[in-house]
């Protein structure tokens, strides 16, 4: 039966949640169809449907593919560089101590219910994200830690201040989940929000929201205050897009192939003849931030034992589970970041599949096979469950396949499929022996996000003086090289003290008509519709 499922899934690619926020080998569909013309209504299916209408709070992908349109960031990231560009702040200062960033917004900027951007929008923007809350807004309050106040200097100036360094802001200023919105959005109780009728003052406004089923952008007439990054300025080529809910891969590949929708989420490779043959395209990026991997919960049976921890690295074969379960534009994970990651550490030679190692590491530790194989010591078995939820929809079957291989070395692994948010509250209250999931960010930082006694901290650990130190000092630099070094360092203090087993690391894979043009990855492999065209419409 285990086999059979992971041949269904083969190929699999879905949303994942990304729970924190430079994109990979970032592709576009443009062609040689001539200069880009405006105008027309580009229809996109989505995978899942969008969990809040809301940027601050926003977290799966296909959400964020939809939010992102209607908001603009202080900064915006080149997805090519990691490089931090100007956006809606034309010049920014940063303090020594990293505690200080002072940002010169661009004039003349407006949001779409006509009302201007001020430096009081930016505090009023901060300010509402902080009374969200964790509990609504995941991202945007991990990346306000420390966060004291944002003083408007005058009308084009905001200073936003932090209590203890926080050199990650920079880079977090550029996510849509620290998008600046206007006032009446900020007005509201985090339900309303929800609700579609968001204002921010991006290149696309909601034109219609109906949750769980479609989504209806409309163009921004006199829109001129695009990122540096994006591909012209001006308005949005587009003069419309419609998102419609299609989980079934199946429809959505054959609604791309007969010309009902012009691009798609989630695109099977198995699926690439049907749309290569129609003049279609499969474009994918990997993304950056943390990859899939189980993180433990090291005060919780057999898993307070390193040995146990250090054990898990070597008994999983990466490459098998892409193989089985996925597809070539997966990679196996091979650190504690994903590849696509500034700053990450190739640590392969320390998660190549060995179970042989695995073996004599638990032999050592005491760790005996018993009768039916699974190891024991002291009459408790090597026996613990990971809780997971299908938010990507390969995770089965890349579980089952791990559950086979951890099998061949004494460990017995349950597998625990709970909703969304079941998962979401047991983290919260740290009720499990390991979860699984990935989170994405284009920035290091992710690591204290994820694994600090601050952060979301699984691991429910206790201090880890050496790396606790690591994660608040690269939070204190701002020299790149030095910063680069520490989350080097800390991406193997991860892996020395058991943290997180890596699988694999997600990637986007959309298909687009041979009509749909420079449809392009931002640097955190999400979907940026301003410089998207339609040819021949």
């Amino acid at each position: 039966m285990i086999r059979h499922r992971l041949a269904a899934l083969a190929g699999v690619l879905a949303a994942a949640t990304t729970v924190v926020a430079c994109g990979g080998d970032t592709g576009s569909s443009g062609s040689q169809a001539g200069p880009p013309q405006p105008g027309g209504t580009l229809r996109y299916g989505l995978s899942g449907a969008p969990t809040c209408s809301d940027p601050a709070q926003s977290g799966t992908n296909q959400t964020i593919y939809v939010a992102r349109q209607i908001v603009d960031s202080l900064t915006d990231q080149d997805p090519k560089t990691g490089a931090i560009t100007p956006w809606l702040a034309k010049s920014w200062e940063v303090s020594p101590d990293a505690k200080v960033f002072t940002f010169k917004l661009a004039d003349g900027v407006t949001f779409s219910d006509g009302t201007a951007l001020t430096a009081d929008s930016v505090r009023d923007t901060f300010d509402t994200i902080i009374k969200l809350g964790a509990a609504k807004a995941q991202l945007g309050a991990s990346y306000l830690t420390g966060y004291v106040a944002t003083t408007a200097v005058d009308k084009l100036t905001a200073r936003v201040e932090f209590n203890q360094p926080n050199a990650q802001f920079l880079q977090a200023s550029s996510t849509p989940q620290l998008g600046i919105l206007a006032a009446a959005t900020n007005a509201k109780p985090a339900e309303a929000r929800c609700a579609g009728d968001n204002i921010g003052s991006g290149p696309f406004t909601y034109a219609a929201y109906k949750q769980d089923t479609s989504v209806t952008l409309a163009k921004r007439v006199g829109y001129n205050w695009g990122s540096a990054v994006f591909g012209h300025q001006g308005e949005a080529y587009l003069d419309r897009i419609e998102f419609t809910v299609v989980p079934e891969s199946g429809v959505r590949t054959g609604s791309l192939a007969s010309g009902q929708l012009d691009a798609v989420s989630d695109a099977l490779p198995q699926d690439a003849p049907q749309i290569e043959a129609t003049g279609g395209r499969i474009l994918s990026t990997s993304n950056p931030g943390t990859p899939f991997g189980l993180q433990l919960n090291v005060t919780r049976g057999p898993l307070r034992d390193p040995a146990v921890r250090q054990a898990l690295l070597p008994a999983i074969d990466r490459k098998q589970l892409v193989e089985t379960v996925l597809g070539p534009q997966f990679k196996p994970a091979t650190s504690s970041l994903a590849s696509a990651t500034p700053a990450y550490l190739d640590q392969s030679a320390r998660v190549t599949y060995d179970p042989a190692k695995a073996k004599s590491i638990l032999d050592q530790a005491g760790w005996a096979p018993g009768p039916d194989g699974v190891r024991a010591k002291n009459g408790e078995r090597l026996s613990f469950a990971v809780t997971f939820s299908q938010v990507f929809a390969g995770n089965q079957a890349i579980l089952e396949l791990v559950q086979q291989q951890l099998r061949q070395i004494g460990v017995d692994l349950k597998l625990d499929l709970v909703s969304t948010p079941e998962a979401i509250a047991r983290q919260n209250a740290k009720d499990m022996d390991a979860g699984y999931g990935n989170s994405t960010r284009a920035d290091g930082d992710i690591l204290r996000t994820s694994f600090g006694l601050a952060g979301r901290n699984l691991n429910a650990r206790g201090p880890i003086p050496e790396f606790d130190a690591t994660l608040d000092r690269q939070l204190a630099t701002n020299d790149p090289a030095a910063r680069k070094e520490l989350l080097a360092t800390a991406q193997r203090q991860v892996l020395d003290n058991g943290l997180y087993i890596p699988t694999i690391e997600l990637s986007q894979a959309i298909g687009a008509a041979g009509h749909t043009q420079d449809l392009k990855f931002e640097a955190s492999a999400r979907l940026q519709f301003f410089d998207t065209w339609l040819s021949g419409h």
